[in-house]
Order: structure tokens, then C-alpha cells, then sequence
């Protein structure tokens, strides 16, 4: 049972809540929303996807009933989404008090202080982006074909990132970097909003992480992965979910499901390792808020 002190948050302004996956951002917002009012919104691009709710942890059908929730599951696998159509969709939510709350750093980054309109990639250039990424050797093609500047700044282990540029080279004949030095101002003001990152203590982080995974395998998330097996490739972007890939392994016979349990609560702690990295390194001006044993 989470106890939060509330009389930190302003009832006035935004709230935007960031913070390393099972450290009990969507607790706080729910106890946000029903002491203050405000519309939860989620800023989760694991969230999105209509196919996952236990194995990413979306809000349960009771915390939906208690309060107001919008850009949970709203997105169909068979769509694309990017970060400029997750901001659209905020845009048109601006009328009521935001509670803002997820672990994708992009998103909310560029919530607050802002991102270049790209113009959108037509369908084909996406599939023959597609295409190369599988393969082999298709994310060092990508590479080579990027502008210097573009290709100097990408973070070249992520296939995501580095197909996106491509993308955008191809369809604009422009460098994703150059687009993204036309960045107009942000939908929500750092002034019109308060901003948290949870800190928690990794040990703390990491035993969350092993039970709420074991939680989730009770609650249905393998049988959420045997529905999309027929449908399964790994480079899609809904096939992202932590842990997905193991279960996978584990539906085809490739591992034991004690095995694939283990290797996917491995990766949900890398996976936090990597958000407490980005909110560390592009979030400091935000208000830190311990959450854990230590409070």
C-alpha cells in the first residue's frame, strides 16, 4: 500500500511523473487524481499498444474506474506510432489538468520542451525499412546511409532510433538532426507544470521488478504472448515489451518458462537501469521524489 504526502503537489498546474519502471509512478498518479482531480495520461510507449495490459503494466480496469485515463491501449499492433503522434494526441487533452505519467524519457522530454515537426514516412519507404532491419547486416546499411550530423548523434545500438532517421532521410531528403533544430515551443511549459522523477533504491527497485513480474505471469501475461505468437516479429514496434521476446522463446520450446522468467526480469532491470540513466542525464532540472523503503 503506497502513502504518498500530497501537500507537495500543486492542484493548479500539470503534474508530469517520470521514473524507472515498478518504482510506483501510476500509484501516485491515481492518488494524485483522486485527492486533486486531473486526467491521467500516459507517457509509456510500451502502454500504448492495444495487445498488452498485464505484461506492461497498465492500470487494471478498477483504476480506470476510479479515475479518468486516456492513451492506454489505444493504438492497434497493426499501426505505427511515433513520439509526434503520442504529442498529438496529448495536444487535443489540453483542456482539464494532466497527470502525466510514464517511464519513456522521448516522450517526455518532448513534452516539456518541445519536438520538430517531421513530416510523415509514406508506408512503403516504412516496409522497405522494414526489410533491410531484418537482414543481415541491415541496421550497419542504415548506418552508412545516414547524414553525417544525424549519424554522429544517434544512439547506433538501437535499431528503432537508427530506422527512424533512415526514414526520414528517404521520405524528406533531410537529416532527422536538421529537422530537430526546428523545435517549436512545448505543449506544456516547464512553468505550467510540476515535474517529478522518482529515485529509488536499485535493491528495493529490483525486488519490485522479480515479484511484479511473477505477478504478471499469474495474472495472464503469458497467455497475452500466446495470442500474438502467430502475429510475432521481433522488430515490430508493439514486440518491444519487456519480456515479450523471452515468453516468446518459451512458447516455441526454446526455454523452460522458470528460465525465460528469470532472463526477462534481466531485462527489466537493464531496461530500468537505462531510464534512470536518461532521467539522470536530461531531467535534472526535475524535482526528485524517493520512493521506497526509505520513505
Amino acid at each position: 500500500m503506497h502513502v504518498f504526502d500530497l501537500s507537495r503537489i500543486d492542484p493548479q498546474r500539470h503534474l508530469v511523473i517520470a521514473g524507472p519502471t515498478a518504482s510506483g509512478k501510476s500509484a501516485l498518479a491515481l492518488a494524485v487524481a483522486q485527492r486533486q482531480g486531473g486526467l491521467i495520461v500516459n507517457a509509456d510507449a510500451l502502454q500504448i499498444w492495444s495487445c498488452w495490459r498485464v505484461l506492461t503494466a497498465r492500470p487494471t480496469p478498477e483504476d480506470e474506474a476510479t479515475a479518468s485515463h486516456a492513451l492506454y491501449g489505444h493504438v492497434s499492433p497493426c499501426q505505427s506510432y511515433s513520439v509526434g503522434d503520442w504529442l498529438r494526441d496529448v495536444e487535443g487533452l489540453l483542456d482539464q489538468r494532466l497527470i502525466v505519467v510514464g517511464g519513456t524519457g522521448l516522450y517526455l522530454s518532448a513534452l516539456t520542451r518541445g519536438l520538430a515537426y517531421i513530416p510523415p514516412v509514406p508506408p512503403e519507404i516504412r516496409a522497405a525499412g522494414d526489410d533491410i532491419l531484418a537482414r543481415s547486416g541491415g541496421l550497419g546499411q542504415m548506418l552508412a546511409e545516414l547524414d553525417e550530423t544525424t549519424g554522429g548523434r544517434i544512439d547506433r545500438q538501437n535499431p528503432a532510433r537508427v530506422q527512424r532517421a533512415w526514414e526520414v532521410l528517404k521520405a524528406t531528403g533531410r537529416g532527422l538532426s536538421d529537422w530537430q533544430t526546428d523545435t517549436p515551443p512545448p505543449l506544456i511549459a516547464p512553468s505550467e507544470c510540476q515535474r517529478l522523477v522518482l529515485q529509488a533504491d536499485r535493491d528495493w527497485l529490483a525486488g519490485r521488478i522479480a515479484s511484479r513480474f511473477h505477478a504478471m505471469i499469474s495474472e495472464g501475461a503469458l497467455d497475452e504472448v500466446k495470442r500474438m505468437l502467430p502475429e510475432w516479429r521481433p522488430e515490430k514496434q508493439w514486440a518491444r515489451a519487456i519480456g515479450a521476446p523471452e515468453l516468446v522463446a518459451c512458447l516455441r520450446g526454446k526455454l523452460e518458462l522458470d528460465d525465460a522468467i528469470t532472463r526477462a526480469i534481466i531485462a527489466t532491470r537493464q531496461y530500468a537501469k537505462s531510464q534512470r540513466i536518461w532521467f539522470r542525464n536530461r531531467m535534472k532540472d526535475w524535482c526528485d521524489w524517493p520512493v521506497g523503503p526509505q520513505i
